[in-house]
């Protein structure tokens, strides 16, 4: 089992915003509005420029991206942002500018953010080129005329930061054996060499096979992309890219990692998160913290390390519902568990003991909705004996989940189970919506009032 680090670099395009607004907030100084107005401007232009640039996908630039959808995507938002600062000065500066001053301030925004924009890929292509940062290693299996196109690709073009390390090559086996021995290899190649990326010609193995890559990428956490064939038919689930004119597909499509997805998730969280802390736990944990110090010695809060997004370790709080005990990182709670206080029966019956796990939603590292973190002793014993156990990593952890209000809460009492709670995660996984969202958070709050069996 292994799991993915380190694999992006996550200070490019919180960078590229920085940059961009500060343009934006330098260039506005040519108004002199007074402080009161240039605070206000930034604030209502700073938040219209970021839901902007998520409808347009204007910070949707990878390493294979074309110069020219670089280009295009800056008109693009440069209109945006015209409507935007034209709406401003509409409201509150009716008569104060010229129409011209405020074109000319947003040519020259659109210009300083366009050659930022292409310097900061230029500047990471030569950074790849010459200093080796920034990659990710590949293998390609296959050997045919798209697979040396695209072996062709990343070794005469270092810029885009993709490491080749090894080619396998399916053709030169007689046999099913030897193609599984080689497929054997492949796999202990990718695990050894620490690979980031497998592309997978689709005219070169068999279902039996594809179906084996696919189940070690999603339980090692590697990325996976099938080069296809002219004449193959694909499911809307499969994203395409182009990497020069060769066209890429990525096996698992993630809704959730669309930028204006991630962006409504997030927010919708913060909010919530923002509420509960507010107007529940800040009168309710005084109340708590004295019933549960009574009820025996320790702490009020209860926090224990679990693996979140890309399987990063972080510590998830709860209301302590049990005595100190040694087992608590270990062993699960069970029913009539003497470990269990008497008012953490009724915190665990109600699940008011997961309330503290907003403080987890508004620092980032959970979500209120998304498959429930495990202790990370059970995370490594459950990824090395249940299939694509690993995959519920690809999103953050949540309080509550599609699988808590399907009847798979709490103890894992067989493997069956867990084997559902995974299947349960993974169509949330590739189905997201935010009105699945909403939809589970009330089946958790109708179940937290009628009560769980399984909540003991």
């Amino acid at each position: 089992m292994t799991y993915r680090k380190n694999r992006y670099s996550i200070f490019i395009r919180p960078i590229s915003y920085f940059l961009d607004l500060v343009i934006i907030g330098v260039f506005a100084l040519q108004f002199n509005f007074d402080t009161k107005t240039f605070i206000y401007y930034i604030g209502f232009v700073a938040l219209g420029w970021l839901f902007l640039s998520l409808l347009s996908e204007f910070y949707e630039i990878y390493r294979f991206t074309k110069m020219t959808r670089i280009v295009s995507l800056s008109f693009i938002q440069v209109l945006l942002f015209a409507l935007l600062v034209f709406s401003f000065f509409g409201i509150f500066q009716t008569d104060s500018y010229t129409f011209q001053s405020i074109l000319g301030y947003i040519g020259k925004v659109f210009l300083a953010i366009l050659l930022a924009k292409l310097a900061m890929h230029f500047l990471l292509r030569h950074y790849r080129k010459y200093l080796g940062g920034n990659y990710r290693t590949t293998i390609i299996i296959g050997n045919n005329n798209k697979t040396r196109q695209l072996h062709g690709f990343f070794t005469k073009n270092p810029i885009y930061g993709y490491q080749y390390k090894k080619s396998f090559d399916f053709k030169s086996a007689d046999s099913e054996q030897e193609q599984a021995a080689i497929l054997e290899r492949c796999f202990d190649y990718i695990i050894e060499e620490e690979i980031d990326e497998i592309y997978c010609s689709l005219a070169e193995l068999n279902p039996e096979q594809i179906k084996a890559l696919v189940d070690f990428a999603d339980n090692n956490l590697k990325v996976l992309k099938f080069i296809p064939d002219n004449n193959e038919l694909y499911t809307k689930h499969l994203k395409l890219d182009y990497y020069g004119y060769l066209p890429v597909l990525s096996f698992r499509s993630i809704p959730i990692d669309e930028p204006i997805n991630k962006f409504t998730k997030r927010f919708f969280d913060i909010l919530l998160s923002i509420f509960i802390i507010v107007f529940v736990l800040s009168w309710l944990t005084p109340i708590l913290a004295v019933i549960i110090k009574l009820s025996s010695p320790g702490p009020v809060f209860f926090r224990q390390l679990r693996n979140g997004l890309d399987y990063e370790e972080f510590y998830c709080y709860k209301f302590r519902s049990m005595k100190l005990n040694p087992e608590a990182d270990i062993h699960q709670v069970s029913k009539n568990d003497v470990r269990v206080t008497g008012i953490g029966r009724f915190l665990r019956k109600t699940s008011i003991d997961e309330l503290p796990q907003f403080f987890n939603v508004l620092m980032g590292n959970m979500s209120t909705v998304g498959p429930r973190p495990h202790m990370v002793s059970h995370t490594h014993m459950y990824a090395d004996r249940v299939d694509k156990f690993m995959v519920r990593h690809f999103v953050k952890p949540g309080i509550t989940g599609l699988a808590q209000v399907s009847g798979y809460r709490g103890e894992v009492e067989t493997e069956t189970d867990i084997i559902n709670r995974v299947k349960y995660d993974i169509f949330y996984i590739e189905n997201w919506s935010l009105f699945l969202d909403i939809k589970i958070i009330l089946q958790t709050i109708i179940r937290a009032i009628k009560g769980d069996k399984k909540a003991y």
